[in-house]
């Protein structure tokens, strides 16, 4: 009876020292799995506008176990410059590449080029709706529509009686189709309102956007399309440079939060930059593991800041993920 009571103990003590070499094994091979090394491109990397959107983008590789690399790259960045960036990553090792197609950019053309080396996921351009149809893999907001946004908020402020009243626009280069799809929706809203649009500039990337601003003759409103364009803006504005042109604009930086916190900034319209991040590692990660068979473009919504809702619930939560 002895025996068999030591028998059965040892027999328990051996199947258990099997079970923790199993889980011990097993936790080798989980730790020792090679991660997914994502690169991410965009222009003028370093820039406060993309604080959010790296913030969801860090989220995404923690929730997937990837690991995510943000090239540094300069204010200005052309086609070519960016092609050789995403040919770098490749030889560096990246499994996949998050890219912002700059201005100039057939992103088409590029999915095309880097097709079978590399998994590529866009963030923001315009496909041409030839090749919408194929489904390539893309991020982006609704530019027309934070234009219109925009547009029906001075619209409410003045009870849409604009007759005689001047604006002034400025934005990124000519050549974004973003900006120009923005451009789009705020003009085609005020179409026969009777306001006049007495300046339009679009920003060269060697050009001052304060000194530009400044130069221009006296309008009602300043209308900012971009980032860059409206914390110029709100700077002249604070400064008491637009000769008392009321601000409006699309932006993404605590900076331009700020110019309408201090009253500079009428009204700020924002993309959740945090869900873009998130999504485009997400679907990036998706797409490389079925080869983007059935993608679907997620939504990007936007939202309206004005300085009495800046603190609301959903405002706080868009304002965290830009100060991460």
């Amino acid at each position: 009876m002895k025996k068999d009571k030591k028998m059965f103990i040892l027999i328990q003590a051996v199947l258990s020292l099997l079970v923790i070499l199993l889980v011990v094994v097993m936790l080798r091979e989980q730790s020792g799995k090679e991660q997914y090394q994502v690169s991410v491109i965009v222009e003028n990397s370093d820039d406060n506008q993309w604080s959010a959107f790296k913030y969801g983008l860090k989220m995404a590789a923690e929730d997937r176990g990837a690991e995510m690399f943000m090239v540094s790259t300069g204010a200005v960045l052309t086609p070519e410059e960016e092609k050789k960036l995403i040919e770098q990553e490749v030889k560096n090792g990246a499994d996949a590449v998050i890219a912002e197609p700059v201005p100039g950019t057939d992103p088409a053309k590029l999915l095309k080029e880097v097709q079978g080396k590399i998994s590529v996921m866009l963030v923001g351009g315009e496909l041409p709706k030839s090749e919408k149809r194929r489904g390539f893999p893309v991020v982006r907001a609704d530019d027309y529509a934070m234009g219109q946004a925009l547009a029906e908020e001075l619209l409410k402020d003045y009870d849409g009686k604009l007759n005689g009243k001047s604006i002034g626009m400025i934005g990124g280069r000519r050549d974004s189709q973003s900006i120009r799809n923005r451009e789009e929706g705020f003009t085609e809203t005020l179409k026969e309102t009777g306001v006049e649009v007495l300046w339009s500039g679009m920003k060269n990337p060697e050009e001052n956007i304060k000194a530009f601003l400044e130069s221009q003759p006296e309008v009602d409103f300043v209308i900012a399309f971009d980032d860059d364009s409206l914390t110029a803006a709100g700077e002249c504005g604070e400064a008491n440079n637009l000769h008392g042109a009321l601000v409006y604009g699309i932006g993404n930086s605590t900076e331009a939060v700020y110019y309408l916190d201090v009253g500079t900034a009428e009204c700020v319209v924002v993309s959740d930059a945090f869900y873009a991040g998130y999504q485009s590692l997400t679907g990036l990660m998706n797409g490389m593991e079925n080869s983007f068979r059935n993608y679907e473009e997620p939504q990007i919504s936007y939202t309206v800041m004005r300085r009495e809702n800046l603190f609301s619930k959903e405002n706080q939560d868009i304002l965290f993920t830009m100060s991460q």
